[in-house]
């Protein structure tokens, strides 16, 4: 598989930049959860943010949630990401769609509203570490920026992109960028750095323009930075969707609802059947199966 994303550090040690194209994650999520092109762009952006911030991660066993919710009705949207890049989310009300905004985007912060960011990060500790903060936007970049300076004071910039095709039922180009400030980062980079930020066009364009690669995408971004603030690649990583669900996990999950309930699906249902919330795919368990489960059920 080839990569799609590329960790990268100007010349001066100033600043780090994550860059990703993930056109192919976000089409998948969009088709799997039937996603109108609002809801998929909430999605698209969570999913690409969650995989660049599971980058970031320090151990392979880390993993981290990343979770909008608000009083729009889009209601939330959550995805889960690892070291390794494996990402997998979904989005509670996928067929949301809303007029666009003044400016002809879609109106992303409008489906989710007022509400909050919390990101969960287990690395494998004896309690999780949660950061949470009121919404900036509901634009998820934005949202995402103010979660980096506050819970983690990190001086971040954060631009995430989803464009539709033009009968708006598949995405023709995903991708995100986090660039982060380095201690002891040399001001007149710093001050090129928010100017070219400031200005920088639209990412799915840049990606257009740059024919979904990479390094193109890279020296179109960073263009106008003098050669000795310019971004060189450091390691190339992937990042693409896993959902990992399994009969035994569903199983897990009916156990976890205690005898009482178990039973009472066996007498009145003679059965189950349960669905992933991230990839849709159903999972069947008979009468039989479920009397095998309550074995290892307690009472609640």
């Amino acid at each position: 598989m080839q990569n799609n994303t590329i960790i990268a550090v100007d010349n001066s040690g100033s600043y780090r930049v994550y860059l990703t194209i993930t056109t192919e994650m976000c089409d998948h999520a969009m088709q799997i959860h039937e996603c109108s092109t609002t809801a998929a762009a909430a999605l698209g952006r969570t999913l690409t943010a969650s995989g660049l911030m599971g980058l970031m991660l320090k151990g392979m066993g880390d993993k981290l949630t990343v979770q909008f919710k608000g009083d729009g009705p889009a209601e939330q949207v959550l995805a889960t990401a690892n070291a390794m890049g494996q990402v997998k989310g979904y989005i509670v009300n996928p067929a949301v769609e809303l007029p666009p905004r003044p400016d002809g985007h879609l109106n992303v912060g409008a489906a989710i509203g007022k509400g909050s960011l919390t990101v969960i990060k287990d690395l494998g500790l004896k309690e999780p570490y949660v950061g949470t903060i009121p919404l900036v936007s509901g634009e998820i970049a934005l949202d995402i920026t103010q979660y980096f300076a506050v819970s983690e004071q990190q001086p971040s910039g954060v631009a995430l992109g989803v464009r539709f095709t033009p009968d708006r039922t598949h995405v023709a180009h995903a991708g995100g960028l986090i660039v982060q400030v380095l201690p002891n980062a040399d001001e007149n980079c710093l001050d090129k750095l928010e100017e070219l930020l400031t200005l920088m066009d639209d990412l799915t364009l840049l990606i257009d323009d740059a024919g979904e690669d990479l390094y193109k995408l890279l020296d179109i971004i960073f263009a106008s930075m003098p050669e000795e603030y310019k971004p060189r690649v450091l390691e190339e990583r992937n990042i693409s969707w896993l959902c990992g669900c399994s009969k035994e996990r569903m199983a897990q999950a009916l156990v976890s609802i205690g005898k009482d309930d178990l039973t009472q699906i066996i007498e009145e249902d003679k059965g189950a059947e349960l669905t992933c919330q991230f990839c849709r795919k159903k999972y069947n368990f008979t009468e039989d199966e479920l009397v095998e489960l309550l074995k290892y059920a307690t009472v609640r």
